[in-house]
């Protein structure tokens, strides 16, 4: 490129070097960019893909990580060389042959001074581009869809599977493959809508229109591109206008969810006839393009789709205000009666048995001898005043927290005894002396034993009667022994420590002094040699002192992902977690976290959407619990319902992470338990979902709220809040043949009534 002042002095013109070189040049600078680009951001990725391929094979799941990252890679690359391809040739064919009307450069003015620039080259480039930007977006976004295609590939309908009663599709339809056929048609009108705006810009600076008698027709072959694409783009909204009748039956109006009347008998039918007239429209803009290509064919394509869908918007008005209110109990009965039984299914509802007793307490009911084991568990320890008690006597450092009391049921004395359990974490927030490198990662390493009380036991100081206490960990019943206390791996445990260094670990206070360890575990990732632990350092943000510890050996090993709950989340994400995981004392002595897993969806045909923490679902399944050795790391998912079709995609997905309920150790199987956040899902929908008989649903005659309980608020004044799940060990009623059981509860009440 080289500057020139014309004759008198005038502003410098800057020349621009031969087609040919510029071309090389603009090739030359266009590969060197993207090299440096692709450099940059796959450098820190490749990394941690590195870190985490040995995360996963040292917890013996290297077939589920490369498993999700072949599904992932699969999905990126796929969608976006689809992208690439699509728009990069449909952008070529659109852009106009002869440009010749055009200025082979064009002038812009920087700070006053004029530029040029070459038009065709940069339309060029700009194709290049834009398509190649627009298949990394959209292979980045839906490759975070990749379980919708996972389970798209691996799901099938188990015998038995109910149909929806309007479309007559199995709900396996709806879980598995209609969110992926709604993904690929998504992408498709995106596509569809650049390929149309390529085709206006071209339209736009091809300014040699040649008007005709009969309607506007371009002389070049601009309008055909626009009809062509616009014909692609009714296409594309037919296949979406098809797909929106199945959202119908998600819809939530004041009485239930689904498919009403209205919706049956008009917007289905009427969205169908969009659909054919849609598809009709676009057929018509493609012939259109074969030909001169007429603005009048264009306007003919999409008018009689407008017509159609303004006249069933009107007939659906009239259907709904003039037939179906009037009689509206009559005209909706059937479409209640769907919505109900599909939302028990969904959630798992229709297993529910109903017992009645009779509610006047007579002899037998108090009975001591009969309900003796009740009795011996009424929980009288406040969850709350019991965690500052514990925060008062069993912290014995300020730097150990008890983050979660925990209920559960252990034999004790030959009995089985409702207990509270807390366990003893380590608080690094709490270190005094600073918290450096060393004291975080290498020295104070781990929580230490935990607390156990029974619900209802007092010593004559009105303090819990604790079972277990203290550290080391002392145990006042023979049956109960804690041999590895040491807690690794916890539901505050967020950062990476090294162990096996040449420091010792902290291991618990001893009077005056300390006791120190050495972990024994086969948990971690070994650091090995210098390479290796130079990409540790970098991707865990230890660059500037992992390297250069002394401490820290190739036999040394790095425990990551501590939290319980960010690590059962990385190893299986598709799954939705409680929130609120419980410590286990193992037989052998032990201690293991169960956490409870669920499959859930809010794809489920004809079911009321409820929400759970931040996503409303209106299916959900217990299908996993997942226990992890609080010493050593280890992660083992059981499938508790194999009847659940996505755990079975899953399962066939990733055979080496499942494992039957069958396997899970006795010691371990005897805790397990109805989790809060599922039962709290179905008491909120069975008060209404109770009711089947439709004309009862439809005037909400019977009701059910969950009871309420009054509390004094942090500020003060009494506050009335809905109850939360409560575990107990009780016979149920008219239930004197079998032993007393742990049992989670929670009252309902008439709504707007206090009285059970």
């Amino acid at each position: 490129m080289a500057e020139r002042f014309g004759p008198g002095g005038e502003p410098p013109v800057i020349d621009w070097p031969s087609h040919s070189h510029r071309r090389r040049s603009h090739r030359g600078l266009i590969a060197a960019a993207l090299i440096i680009l692709v450099l940059l951001l796959s450098s820190g990725t490749s990394i941690s893909l590195y870190v985490d391929s040995l995360w996963f094979s040292a917890l013996g799941f290297g077939s589920v990580f490369w498993t999700s990252l072949d599904l992932r890679s699969a999905v990126f690359t796929v969608f976006a060389v689809a992208t690439f391809l699509i728009l990069y040739g449909a952008f070529t064919w659109l852009r106009p042959r002869d440009l010749s009307h055009i200025s082979s450069t064009n002038t812009i003015l920087i700070n006053g001074q004029p530029l040029t620039f070459p038009v065709v080259p940069v339309l060029k480039l700009a194709t290049i581009v834009i398509a190649l930007l627009a298949g990394l977006i959209a292979g980045a976004g839906l490759m975070a869809e990749w379980p919708t295609f996972a389970l798209y590939w691996y799901g099938a309908a188990p015998a038995g599977t109910p149909a929806d009663p309007i479309f007559g599709h199995p709900a396996t339809f709806y879980l598995f493959s209609l969110p992926a056929w709604q993904l690929i048609v998504g992408w498709l009108n995106v596509l569809a809508l650049l390929m149309l705006a390529a085709a206006i810009f071209y339209a736009v600076i091809d300014r040699r229109p040649a008007i005709g008698y009969r309607g506007f027709s371009m002389g070049s072959g601009s309008w055909r591109g626009l009809s062509a694409t616009f014909g692609l783009l009714l296409l594309v909204l037919a296949a979406r206008t098809w797909l929106s009748r199945f959202d119908m039956l998600y819809d939530t109006n004041q009485i239930f969810s689904g498919v009403d009347y209205t919706d049956a008998h008009i917007f289905i039918p009427g969205l169908l006839i969009v659909t054919i007239a849609l598809a009709a429209g676009g057929i018509a803009a493609l012939v259109n393009a074969a030909g001169r290509g007429r603005l009048t064919w264009m306007i003919g394509a999409v008018a009689p789709a407008i017509v159609i869908y303004i006249g069933m918007s009107i007939a659906g008005w009239y259907v709904g205000n003039f037939i179906v209110k009037p009689n509206e109990l009559v005209r909706e009965r059937p479409f209640i009666a769907h919505n109900i039984a599909m939302t028990q299914s969904a959630l798992d509802l229709d297993k529910i048995t109903r017992h009645s007793f009779p509610a006047d307490p007579g002899v037998d009911a108090i009975d001591v001898p009969d309900n003796r084991a009740t009795l011996e568990n009424v929980r009288l320890w406040d969850i709350g005043a019991l965690r500052d008690t514990l925060r008062q006597i069993q912290e014995i450092r300020t730097y150990y927290d008890f983050p979660q009391i925990d209920i559960d049921r252990y034999n004790i004395g030959g009995r089985e005894r409702e207990v509270m359990l807390a366990a003893r974490e380590f608080n690094l927030g709490k270190l005094p002396g600073g918290q450096n490198w060393i004291n975080s990662k290498l020295i104070y390493t781990h929580g230490y034993g935990l607390t156990m009380n029974s619900v209802n036991g007092f010593t004559p100081e009105g303090m819990p009667d604790l079972i277990l206490k203290n550290m080391p960990v002392e145990s006042s019943s023979p049956s109960i022994k804690v041999t590895q206390p040491e807690i690794y791996y916890g539901e505050v445990t967020n950062t990476d420590v090294y162990v096996r260094t040449h420091q010792k670990e902290f291991n618990y206070p001893q009077g005056q002094s300390n006791a120190y360890t050495t972990y024994a575990g086969t948990g971690g990732v070994q650091i090995g040699g210098f390479f290796r632990k130079l990409l540790i350092s970098i991707d865990r943000g230890d660059l500037t002192k992992l390297p250069f510890s002394d401490d820290v050996t190739s036999d040394s090993r790095i425990l990551m992902r501590r939290n319980i709950a960010q690590r059962v989340e990385t190893l299986a994400p598709f799954l939705t977690y409680d929130p609120d995981p419980y410590v286990v004392v193992a037989p052998g002595g032990r201690l293991y976290w169960i956490l409870d897993a669920f499959t859930t969806s809010d794809m489920y045909p004809y079911a009321r959407e409820y929400q759970l923490g931040d996503q409303s679902v209106n299916y959900i399944r217990n299908s996993v619990k997942v226990t992890i050795d609080a010493y050593d790391g280890t992660v083992t998912f059981y499938v508790f319902d194999p009847t659940d079709p996505i755990i079975q995609a899953y399962e066939r997905l990733f055979p080496a992470l499942f494992h039957p309920a069958s396997d899970m150790p006795a010691g371990l199987r005897q805790h397990v338990r109805y989790p809060d956040l599922l039962l709290k899902v179905q008491a909120t929908a069975y008060g209404l979902y109770h009711m089947t008989d439709p004309e009862v649903f439809y005037n909400r005659e019977d009701l059910w709220s969950i009871a309420n309980q009054v509390s004094v608020g942090s500020s003060g004044p009494q506050a009335s809040n809905p109850m939360e799940p409560n575990f107990v060990i009780m016979r149920l009623p008219e239930e004197t043949d079998k032993e007393a059981e742990f049992v989670n509860i929670l009252p309902f009440t008439p709504a707007n009534r206090n009285n059970l």
